[in-house]
């Protein structure tokens, strides 16, 4: 049949497979996006197989079909005298070629546009935070689990991690592909280092939604700390912070005067977690001052990693906090009402249990409810039972703590990552207000409460 002669070189394996692959790719990717558009809930690895890999098995159908007409004619040449391969004659006049040239037509506009939207949601997804922390579930879910819980869930990671354009979108994808090879092989580190290396700086992200130069003033924090006897006897603390401004106009001053625009603070640090600064230059309209530790050779400077400050060097986690002690956690638990002061001995149990090394946070929860339970119920004796809503609360939250903290399969526990605001648990502030760098003249970086606070 004539019709049979035209279409024999479709017939091949390869472009039969080919076909068959495309057109399955393009209708499994059209409704799993059409779902997606109306608001049908999907997950993340749901997402990695038809918006990322779908549409590479798309494209490859594509490629299979001309290759099987490539590979049918060849056999068919290669069974018959030689003879020379002419381009077909194409004419209009014929409604059979019209019909055709349409449907190539009408098929080539819809792969560009499967392909385009493909493209689309691809990197849509790609910049969503169920990509960056769902995804290598394990590798991420200690910074996920923090972000989730913290001040910046709704800011999507790309607008911190990855910058605008199409630089920063190939820099990430590079990234992006060593991380996923690390992962496949077993080969990240546990933990993930902190801090992250070539971090855009803080002027294009932080300070897009806050600016040093707005006055903050002071700011009034009231810390309540708790005691191990029966009452878990209250104490409070009041801090007035002078948080300040970095404003030239209203005078640079408080904490935020080392972002003011006409100061340049730079350090230079000894350890991979910034948490060791041996050096200090200051620039402001007094002139430039540098300030060493006694001991550091010029050697040690060489090697050590130089940095001007920004909003990252004391909020070094804002969107990744960890409680850095478990007496810390439970201390803002039963401050904010989580867990009931008036069970005897709360503070003490809840904070033994978060101490105790768990295989992993399954074993913890069970292990942390049995534990307290148990004790409740020979503390309480008779009364238990008025005051299960009492315990199963203060369970319930000392489970969560645990969670939002503890992650032993990538081996985070408490004061993993340090966090540089304040100077209680970590040296923080201490970095550098220590009293002991000096400028040549003998002045120092002082470590005089009152720079920063009150406390009453």
């Amino acid at each position: 049949m004539p019709g049979e002669s035209k279409f024999r070189h479709f017939r091949h394996p390869v472009t039969l497979f080919g076909s068959w692959l495309t057109t399955v790719s393009a209708l499994l990717f059209l409704g799993v996006f059409f779902a997606d558009l109306v608001g049908l809930p999907t997950n993340p690895y749901i997402g990695i197989v038809f918006f990322l890999i779908l549409p590479g098995f798309f494209v490859c159908g594509l490629a299979l079909i001309p290759l099987g007409i490539v590979l049918s004619r060849r056999r068919e040449r290669l069974g018959k005298p030689r003879h020379e391969i002419t381009w077909p004659i194409i004419d209009l006049n014929r409604s059979y070629t019209r019909r055709i040239a349409g449907l190539l037509v009408f098929l080539t506009f819809a792969n560009i546009v499967v392909i385009s939207l493909a493209a689309f949601r691809g990197v849509a997804y790609m910049d969503s935070p169920q990509f960056c922390g769902q995804v290598c579930h394990t590798v991420m879910q200690p910074e996920f689990t923090a972000y989730q819980n913290g001040p910046h869930a709704r800011v999507h990671c790309v607008a911190c991690h990855i910058g605008p354009g199409a630089p920063w979108f190939v820099k990430a994808k590079l990234s992006g592909t060593r991380q996923l090879f690390a992962v496949a092989l077993k080969t990240y580190p546990e933990p993930i280092p902190s801090p992250v290396q070539n971090l855009r700086p803080a002027r294009d992200t932080c300070e897009q939604c806050h600016w040093p130069e707005k006055f903050t003033g002071d700011r009034v924090r009231v810390v309540r700390e708790y005691a191990e006897d029966e009452a878990s006897t209250e104490s409070t603390t009041t801090l007035q912070l002078h948080v300040g401004s970095g404003s030239e106009s209203m005078g640079a001053h408080g904490i935020h005067w080392h972002m003011a625009p006409s100061t340049r603070v730079s350090y230079i640090t000894t350890d991979e977690k910034r948490q060791t600064i041996v050096y200090v230059e200051v620039e402001d309209r007094n002139g430039v001052r540098t300030f060493r530790a006694d001991g550091v050779t010029d050697e040690q400077l060489k090697k050590g990693e130089r940095r001007q400050m920004d909003c990252m060097d004391c909020h070094n986690r804002p969107s990744h906090r960890f409680d850095s002690t478990p007496e810390r956690a439970v201390n803002d638990a039963m401050g904010n009402g989580l867990i009931a002061t008036t069970l005897p001995f709360v503070r003490r149990e809840a904070v033994a249990a978060l101490k105790v090394s768990y295989a992993s946070q399954d074993a913890a929860a069970a292990a942390i409810g049995t534990r307290l339970a148990a004790f409740y119920d020979r503390q309480l004796g008779p009364g238990a039972a008025a005051r299960k809503a009492e315990v199963a609360k203060a369970i319930a939250a000392t489970q969560d703590i645990y969670r939002r903290n503890i992650f032993p399969t990538m081996k985070v526990t408490w004061g993993t990552y340090p966090n540089n605001i304040g100077h209680v648990d970590f040296p923080g502030c201490f970095r550098c207000h220590d009293d002991a760098k000096k400028t040549s003249d003998g002045r120092v970086i002082k470590q005089d409460c009152e720079l920063c606070h009150k406390m009453g």
